[in-house]
């Protein structure tokens, strides 16, 4: 049976990590895209149940995002529109720089995200 809620992400263990009872729309985008695609589909009436911006890892510290929604549409939620246009702006001020990082550190970025959407997930089935 699948959840009442999907996560978007950038992030490619999220799909090897999660099974099939999960909605895991990936996507081979930017972490401000995936912050764009969530308030996209916030106007269509889905509601943030992760902040954007969890944890302490600044946009431009990691490449990976995932982002927690309803899967069920309902009118547009004003407060899950405000934190996703605030994230956006705050997504803006930084820029991850690719170059410095070697190829291999891209795995341990892709376990922070991963670690962080693990928590939110236990605690939306624990509900």
């Amino acid at each position: 049976m699948k959840k009442n809620y999907m996560i978007i992400t950038n992030n490619p263990l999220v799909p090897r990590k999660l099974n099939d009872e999960y909605t895991v729309a990936y996507m081979d985008i930017s972490y401000e895209d995936v912050l764009k695609e969530v308030r996209n589909r916030i106007h269509e009436g889905h509601r943030l149940l992760s902040h954007p911006l969890s944890g302490s890892v600044k946009p431009n510290e990691t490449p990976y995002k995932s982002v927690m929604i309803t899967e069920r549409r309902e009118a547009v939620d004003e407060e899950s529109l405000m934190i996703i246009e605030n994230a956006i702006q705050a997504c803006r001020k930084f820029v991850f720089k690719s170059d410095k990082y070697k190829p291999e550190v891209y795995e341990d970025f892709q376990i922070i995200d991963w670690t962080l959407l693990e928590s939110a997930v236990a605690s939306a089935d624990a509900w």
